[in-house]
């Protein structure tokens, strides 16, 4: 079925081209669309003649479903994984395996405009973010050279609500649903003069959640400000305040999951119940920057960012009872020069340098049903990571691209033991100098159809929570992942720009990829699985069926897709007595397919949201497998505008098929506890109201 699949899409990727192309004359140009562009690799640029696999996702895409998760907008793109265990808990995979994520976010590095919102220890709290704040997000698959620091899977650049285009207006939005649903947003943007404007937003969501133990309460607030203090300078500050709650209901073997969806993980032996250890997450986190822009002439520009984040981490879990202080500093600067005046050789170029600095106070004690009990374990750690960069890209007669980045990035963690000191008392761990280069070509073979092909070396330290896991210790041994991504690729525009296709084929040769493997206590930790082998195809489609026009009673149709097929596999990896080489990887489902169908008329839209995931491994055994699952998300919006203020009514449904499925796995979960079901069908309705 996979190999069929595979042609058809190919297929109807070459079908769709022909058929754009013959009639892409006979369309008016009132019907003519802007270029898809992306933020990538220091501005913005078309995504036609990009060197890299991304994609862009705009506000209408976040709102075309539910508000108050990113999930159905990220899942729209091929490559891209987005889970959520259960509320406020999620994973993001960029082709990868969410082997090394039981939560949060690793080997993804993500920005919020020029300011790194991983930090310095690797992990990022995406959860923090909420919809209500962002502008659009773009996303660069692979390895870059590190010109966003150490990583080999992606980067996720967020653009907030004030940096750039500001409209006035003031929206508020409040809605409610299933398992005890409550959400507000509030949004306030607003342009002072042409050099001044800003953006405050606002959010308030809370679940009682489909399983029991599952709540979830998330207070957050965001505001961003842009200034251009002259003619050639701009200072741009963020600020970003979360207070996030959430109860973890743990994962469910497979027998406890027919019998009960519901049931959050029950006592085991000697381990007791999730609701016993009043097993949750309280996460409190301040994170903010100033970016600083100065242009020089036209061809020089510079961009200096001071960023830095203070977070209150509390975790009461099933063994232990773990509180944590992260602090976290950090420079990003370059210099820029641009020359695209001359008609038959364009040239730019970027010399840069990114810093972080962290310090991690880590505490665990025992768990006595969600009180604090004796100590188990004190450390303190403190990391930095440093990366140098330089990027050189030469347009030859405005068709052919040719792009070099190299990298040089060094990541060192200290560590002392205060507690209780039995074996190491304190060391550092070093990954120094590491070279991270990357070639890549891309060659307009007319207006409407671009060729591209890259090399790159991807490079993931362990990051802080990898290095000092939940089983409580400092694993001195764990080495970085490192790897050679080769990737092809083609791209497709329509004359009037309505159909976009793009086709990627990459190859990432991985070594010593981390993996994460559990006690029979339930504790974490984490070792190097050798080789894998990461093969995949991607094909997406932006088309609309039926351009705009205000005189039918469709006034227009757009449809999205996306086809990712993984081809994962190990290489030779053994753990103990146990041989795993040439499985299938952890966690990685062979197909996925998404599609959003949107449907416009004069004062009402429809959207349909589609996703299937093929059956996938989740041990390293390949024994235990997540079964295949159709998911469809229906959303409806009335609208109703005068020249003041617009009205929009909406009511949506999640998992309309009623499917029983687990969207967020526990991987290589010991006593097979890998399952944590999914909502069954619910229901939410909401009002928005915009004054312009």
């Amino acid at each position: 079925m996979g190999t069929r699949f595979l042609w058809f899409t190919l297929l109807l990727f070459s079908i769709e081209i022909t058929a754009q192309s013959s009639d892409s004359l006979s369309v008016s140009s009132e019907n003519e669309l802007p270029s898809l562009e992306i933020n990538a690799y220091f501005r913005q640029q078309p995504l036609l003649g990009l060197t890299s696999s991304g994609a862009t996702i705009t506000t209408e895409t976040i709102n075309a479903q539910q508000t108050t998760t990113l999930l159905p907008a990220l899942n729209t793109l091929a490559g891209v994984r987005m889970e959520e265990r259960s509320p406020g808990s999620y994973r993001l995979a960029v082709r990868g395996s969410l082997i090394r994520s039981p939560f949060g976010v690793r080997n993804v590095k993500i920005y919020i405009d020029e300011l790194p919102l991983t930090d310095a220890g690797g992990n990022t709290y995406l959860n923090l973010i909420d919809p209500v704040g962002i502008a659009s997000m773009h996303l660069l698959k692979g390895p870059d050279g590190s010109l966003y620091g150490a990583h080999s899977n992606g980067v996720l650049r967020i653009q907030p609500k004030g940096f750039y285009e500001v409209t006035n207006q003031q929206n508020i939005l409040l809605s409610g649903g299933s398992f005890g649903l409550f959400q507000e947003q509030l949004s306030v943007q607003h342009n002072i003069n042409d050099r001044y404007s800003f953006s405050v937003d606002q959010s308030y969501t809370r679940s009682d959640g489909y399983r029991a133990h599952s709540a979830m309460e998330k207070f957050s607030f965001q505001t961003a400000h842009r200034w251009r203090y002259n003619d050639r300078s701009t200072v741009k500050a963020f600020i970003l305040l979360t207070d996030l709650d959430y109860q973890t209901p743990g994962g469910l073997t497979e027998a406890q999951m027919i019998e009960n969806q519901k049931m959050s993980r029950p006592q085991a032996g000697n381990n007791p119940s999730a609701i016993d250890q009043k097993a949750a997450i309280y996460n409190k986190t301040i994170f903010g920057g100033l970016v600083h822009e100065t242009h020089f002439s036209p061809q020089w520009s510079h961009t200096l960012s001071l960023f830095g984040s203070h977070t209150n981490f509390e975790n009461p879990f099933i063994t232990n009872y773990e509180f944590r202080t992260e602090n976290n500093l950090g420079i990003r600067t370059y210099l820029s020069y641009t020359n695209e005046n001359q008609s038959n050789l364009g040239w730019e170029m970027q010399l840069g340098f990114e810093g972080q600095t962290g310090s991690y106070s880590i505490k665990n004690y025992d768990n006595n049903e969600g009180t604090v009990g004796d100590p188990q374990a004190f450390d303190d750690l403190n990391n930095t990571q440093n990366s140098l960069f330089y990027r050189a890209k030469a347009l030859l007669y405005r068709a052919l691209t040719i792009e070099g980045t190299m990298g040089v990035h060094q990541f060192r963690v200290g560590f002392q033991q205060q507690y209780p000191q039995l074996t190491i008392d304190e060391g550092t761990i070093k990954y120094d100098n590491i070279l991270m280069p990357r070639l890549a070509a891309s060659y307009l073979l007319n207006d409407q159809l671009a060729l591209r092909a890259s090399i790159s070396k991807g490079y993931s330290p362990p990051t802080i929570a990898e290095l000092r896991s939940s089983d409580n210790e400092i694993n001195t041994k764990l080495q970085a992942e490192t790897g050679i991504n080769y990737e092809t690729g083609l791209r497709f525009e329509s004359r009037n720009r309505r159909t976009f296709a793009d086709l990627s084929l990459y190859h990432y040769a991985m070594k010593n990829g981390i993996v994460r493997q559990l006690r029979e206590n339930g504790a974490e930790y984490y070792v190097n699985s050798g080789e894998m082998t990461q093969k995949g195809v991607e094909v997406s489609f932006n088309t609309y069926l039926l351009p705009h026009s205000a005189y039918r009673l469709i006034t227009s149709i757009h449809l999205q897709s996306a086809v990712s097929y993984n081809h994962y596999r190990f290489g030779n990896y053994r753990v103990s007595q146990d041989d795993f080489s040439y499985n299938k990887v952890t966690a990685v489902p062979d197909w996925v397919w998404t599609s959003t169908l949107s449907v416009n008329l004069s004062k009402l839209r429809l959207n349909i949201w589609y996703n299937y995931t093929s059956e996938m491994p989740l041990n390293d055994a390949n024994t235990a497998h997540a079964a295949a699952y159709h998911l469809v998300k229906l959303k409806t919006l009335y609208q109703l505008a005068n020249q003041k203020c617009n009205w929009t009514f909406f009511v949506g449904v999640d998992n309309v098929l009623n499917e029983k499925y687990s969207l967020g796995n526990d991987i290589n979960a010991f006593g097979n506890r890998f399952y944590n079901p999914a909502p069954s069908r619910n229901f939410y309705i909401g009002l928005q109201l915009k004054r312009l």
